[in-house]
């Protein structure tokens, strides 16, 4: 994993990882069909419009790695969204992963399993952003400007989770990882982060896990034209929300076009749930990891799966900033200690 800090204005940071990709030799063979181009340019409208900021950071990546900046933005636009038939393509859909915050005794903590093919694993980054007139951030990623997860500087956790959308319900919109970064960079606390998701045009399905530093914690499980907040379960004085690759409310199950091949996600949302309920123990910090290792149930067993497994572990510690990663499978990998955050504020 690539770890670096971005800072200053946009079209600077997107100047910044141009040259890191030139530096790497890192190559971009766009393969987008006449269906992926139109969504992406009409996508981009819209992200101009909500987001003009990372327009410009786009921008600063294309001009410096002398691609057209439409045709990139659409690409980026089009991930975990409908990059659904080109295998070539980096990243494709993001189908796995389990997310998960809680609150219990005062501490307020979020996990995550990222689950990719493996080889994205060497190319996953985790950026520092200090943009100008914005949040600052941690954002872990297996793309760029975009990402899966993230934390802020106040203490707001942002995470997506990708659910199968069919091809004719995809709309012009935003999709689920720069929803992310958007979140992170404009909201300060979950009320604020969800007025803000409530406004935007959203591409394709997803689940967005919003978690701040004073316990409120949802899940929105959204699709292009419906939103549905899902709050936090409580146990034994403590309260949890969960997110896999699917929708848990039943009114919103309709709209899930995965047809069970989601990797485990209910074995996976049942695992966190009966954890939490039984098995939470003072050290949270600690059983976290046990259960990101898979010590409670199935998790991030995919040892039958080809081409698939959990290629990042993530704990946030939303008070006090610190995070806790395991790059690679956390059965294998230990957990680090990551301060870049807390130390720059």
């Amino acid at each position: 994993m690539y770890h670096f800090k971005l800072t200053g204005d946009h079209y600077g940071m997107g100047k910044n990882q141009g040259n890191l990709f030139q530096k790497y030799h890192i190559s971009f063979p766009l393969q987008l069909d006449d269906f992926q181009l139109n969504h992406g340019r009409q996508s981009e409208k819209i992200l101009e419009k909500f987001f003009p900021e990372v327009c410009k950071e786009i921008k600063g990546v294309s001009d410096t790695i002398d691609m057209d900046y439409l045709q990139f933005a659409s690409w980026m636009l089009c991930m975990g969204c409908c990059m659904y038939n080109l295998e070539k393509n980096i990243p494709r859909e993001i189908r796995g992963c389990t997310a998960f915050a809680y609150s219990k005794e005062g501490r307020i903590l979020y996990g995550r399993n990222n689950d990719l093919p493996p080889y994205l694993r060497d190319g996953c980054k985790s950026i520092l952003y200090t943009p100008d007139n914005g949040s600052q951030f941690l954002l872990t990623t297996s793309s760029f400007i975009n990402g899966e997860e993230g934390l802020n500087q106040y203490g707001l956790a942002v995470a997506m989770t990708f659910v199968m959308t069919r091809l004719e319900k995809i709309r012009p919109g935003l999709n689920s990882s720069f929803i992310v970064r958007y979140l992170l960079e404009k909201a300060n606390h979950t009320e604020q982060a969800i007025s803000l998701l409530m406004d935007l045009p959203i591409a394709s399905n997803c689940n967005i896990l919003l978690a701040d530093k004073s316990g409120k914690m949802i899940v929105a499980e959204c699709t292009p034209s419906l939103k549905k907040i899902r709050k936090a379960e409580n146990f034994h004085d403590g309260n949890i929300i969960c997110t896999v690759n699917n929708f848990t409310s039943d009114e919103m199950k309709q709209y899930d076009d995965a047809n069970g091949n989601d990797y485990g996600a209910d074995k996976r949302y049942k695992t966190v749930m009966d954890w939490f309920s039984t098995s939470v123990k003072n050290d949270f910090i600690e059983t976290t990891k046990q259960l990101l290792k898979g010590e409670y149930g199935f998790l991030c067993q995919y040892d039958n799966e080809p081409d698939f497994e959990t290629v990042w572990s993530s704990i946030f510690d939303l008070e006090s900033l610190m995070i806790y990663r395991a790059e690679g499978d956390p059965r294998n990998k230990n957990f680090m200690k990551d301060n870049r955050l807390q130390n720059q504020i």
